[in-house]
């Protein structure tokens, strides 16, 4: 049976996370299932229970230290940078094998909420995917979450309702050019300005 959190910031939800274990969470946009990014099993069952076939999730961090400790290249996040932190995610190329499913490249993210980073600094960089199933509109509370996934998560945090939000903004980069491939919570222009 699925633990449930009241608080992002249990230290269950830490130590749930460091053994390996995947949950949902509510994050800096929308409900996610997460798992620690640095640990290839975790990232394996999070890609299976999502069905996510060479279909990368999005690695939420605290800091961009904590990207490049990861395995980016900081050439690359000097390039993004002014995006952070906040929601957008940004497609980067990396070698990272059980972030890309294959691909070369996956989408991060430097979030900008003091619960989160606080779980964060505890647990490192984590895999978020969003909180619903192939085909279903993402979940937008812990009963919309438990209904999608029951028990084959191992833990569940309460953010309450979080319909308000708005999903990140996904962006990548190529020849140095900014290429808007979701607009979401943030709006970018076509130069790559962020439209205030």
């Amino acid at each position: 049976m699925s633990k449930i959190f009241e608080s992002i910031n249990d230290p269950k939800v830490v130590q749930y996370l460091m053994n390996g274990k995947v949950g949902i969470i509510p994050t800096d946009t929308l409900y996610g299932v997460v798992c620690r990014a640095s640990d290839p099993n975790s990232c394996e069952k999070l890609y299976k229970l999502k069905s996510r076939d060479k279909k990368p999730g999005t690695i939420i961090a605290s800091s961009i230290d904590q990207l490049i400790s990861l395995g980016l290249k900081a050439r690359y996040l000097k390039v993004v940078e002014h995006f952070w932190p906040g929601p957008v995610s940004v497609e980067i190329p990396n070698s990272i094998v059980q972030l890309t499913q294959g691909t070369g490249k996956a989408a991060f993210r430097v979030i900008n909420d003091q619960y989160i980073s606080i779980l964060l600094s505890n647990t490192g960089p984590l895999l978020t995917s969003s909180a619903n199933i192939p085909g279903e509109p993402p979940a937008n509370n812990l009963k919309e979450a438990m209904d999608y996934f029951g028990d084959k998560v191992d833990f569940y945090v309460d953010g309450g309702d979080l319909s308000y939000r708005e999903p990140s903004t996904v962006v990548r980069i190529v020849d140095d050019v900014v290429e808007v491939i979701r607009q979401g919570a943030v709006k970018i222009d076509e130069s790559g300005r962020i439209i205030e």
